[in-house]
């Protein structure tokens, strides 16, 4: 039996025709489960549930009794005489009239970050053109919800005939899509990173030698290397230097540059062995302080909320010494920017004040220095804090080219031979467990938390580890 086509799918279809046909017929036991959808599911209803004042029910029974927010719907319906079905997110209680009275409903979608995009306005568009003839009345708006800092923000959308005739000429799009064989992986690979297709393409872009596999080339540079001849990695890899750079002209000045960077990487990608190019600064400062004690810095964090709920701290006297429990010590922040953890990190980190600070990008700098100039720390001090911090991920991007797809800390550290010990962990999934969490208050999420940022902070140290022994066998 042929499924409807629904606006879950036309979603898909709008981020990634792919997705939207592995979605439609993949084999399921391919995916996998990605903590980004669980927690836009948690925020979704918690948001849904303060726009609708408490009053959320579930399916046609609550649009008849006339709730203020109606969830779990689903209506079916022709769309160009393809069997069609809507599951909106959200429909609100408006004034007007429909078939249950002198009130209607308009669809809501709900949006993790800032920007609105066309998969959120298609999913109105075309929840509209379903529910229109559902409840007997006409749809002139829909909005798009969100939240940040705890504050909930609306954002109406006029669904006019214009955005309709988009839609539908997407929906046709996508049907047309879902009766052929699989379409090839997304050039854009940078979507791929929540998909829960992910671990399927990956596998298949590694055997076709995709182009955006390799760090620094998005979907654009991979398409004017394939208008030149350039293919695969393979191909790229064989290309000399000066051809390759009079293909980057988009990269100006840096287009020399920018050959010699993808060459590298597409030489080291294929052959598994990393290639060092030069020293810089981070890396002198490392090695002339390899012999002090070291702090290992790492934060956990929701973003929306601009809340660093847990600061990680490591406490390393000598760089190769064994690691006890009690070298780590967690600061948590459990209640947004309290003066008494802030002043506990300060503490912390001026309690050695001659010691560097290892620390894996440069969220962790920011974050401190914004506490500094919170508790007013003097100009002097907050100088001086900022230049005792070494970002590692500068010093292995500055030095070395890796076998690797690209250079996030889980990405480096597990090709380095560092296993964290809690599976398929992610900065993701620390967030999950946070709002887990919160919602239960249950310890539990918290030690998973703390157990994780624990070897974050290890893995920071195993990759600080790795570039003072490969220079010292080089040297």
């Amino acid at each position: 039996m042929q499924k409807n086509l629904n606006n879950l799918y036309l979603k898909s279809f709008i981020r990634c025709k792919r997705k939207a046909w592995l979605d439609y017929q993949g084999n399921k036991l391919n995916k996998i489960w990605t903590p980004h959808q669980s927690i836009e599911i948690i925020n979704r209803y918690k948001n849904f549930y303060k726009l609708s004042d408490g009053d959320l029910y579930s399916g046609t029974k609550a649009c008849v009794k006339g709730s203020s927010g109606v969830i779990g719907l689903k209506a079916r319906s022709k769309v160009i005489n393809i069997n069609a079905e809507i599951q909106p997110q959200l429909l609100k209680k408006v004034g007007g009239f429909s078939k249950w009275g002198e009130y209607k409903y308009i669809p809501v979608v709900y949006k993790l970050g800032h920007r609105t995009t066309k998969e959120h306005l298609f999913d109105l568009g075309f929840c509209s053109i379903l529910l229109e003839p559902f409840q007997e009345s006409k749809i002139e708006k829909g909005l798009v919800i969100s939240n940040f800092s705890n504050q909930l923000n609306i954002q109406k959308i006029d669904l006019n005939q214009q955005l309709r005739k988009k839609v539908l000429n997407t929906f046709l799009k996508l049907n047309e899509c879902l009766k052929k064989s699989i379409p090839d992986i997304t050039e854009d690979r940078k979507k791929c990173t929540i998909c829960s297709w992910q671990k399927f393409c990956d596998k298949e872009a590694k055997d076709n030698g995709n182009l955006t596999d390799i760090d620094g080339i998005g979907s654009k540079t991979a398409l004017s290397l394939q208008k030149n001849g350039i293919l695969n990695i393979k191909e790229l890899a064989a290309t000399k230097k000066i051809d390759l750079g009079e293909k980057l002209f988009q990269f100006n000045e840096q287009k020399f540059e920018k050959a010699s960077k993808f060459i590298n990487q597409s030489n080291s990608y294929l052959s598994g062995i990393p290639i060092r190019i030069f020293e810089n600064e981070n890396l002198s400062y490392l090695l002339k302080n390899k012999d002090s004690g070291f702090f290992i810095f790492d934060i956990e964090s929701n973003p929306d909320e601009k809340h660093d709920f847990l600061y990680g701290f490591l406490k390393v006297n000598n760089l190769f010494e064994n690691i006890e429990d009690d070298l780590y010590d967690p600061i948590l922040n459990l209640k947004n920017n309290t003066k008494k953890s802030n002043k506990e990190i300060i503490q912390k980190l001026f309690s050695k004040k001659s010691w560097p600070v290892l620390h894996y990008g440069e969220t962790e700098k920011i974050a401190i220095l914004n506490l500094a100039r919170l508790i007013d720390l003097d100009v002097k001090e907050i100088e001086n804090l900022k230049s005792r911090f070494i970002d590692l991920h500068l010093i292995v991007r500055g030095s070395w080219i890796l076998p690797i797809r690209n250079y996030s800390l889980k990405t480096v550290a597990n090709w380095m031979g560092f296993k964290w010990k809690q599976k398929n962990v992610s900065g993701s999934k620390a967030l999950y467990w946070w709002i887990q969490y919160k919602s239960t208050l249950n310890d539990l999420f918290l030690k998973k938390i703390i157990k994780y940022n624990r070897d974050d902070c290890l893995a920071t140290l195993h990759i600080a580890k790795w570039l003072i022994k490969k220079h010292e066998n080089i040297n």
